[in-house]
């Protein structure tokens, strides 16, 4: 799924969590399943890994304040 900053900060930190967990998850089966049976958009790998950046920037902002 793809998210703007501005749905991801409507979420909780740790709705945010989940969804970084659930995204890396997600992520490490793309890489893992990859070699043996290449995935059929590999450019979802990238996009997921800037999803995972987003949510992360924003849970790291709201940590500072």
């Amino acid at each position: 799924m793809n998210y703007t900053p501005e749905e991801i900060r409507q979420y909780t930190d740790a709705e945010i969590v989940d969804m970084v967990r659930e995204h890396r998850d997600r992520l490490s089966d793309m890489k893992y399943h990859h070699p043996l049976s290449p995935v059929e958009n590999p450019a979802l790998m990238r996009k997921t890994r800037k999803e995972i950046a987003r949510m992360l920037t924003i849970l790291g902002e709201r940590q500072s304040q």
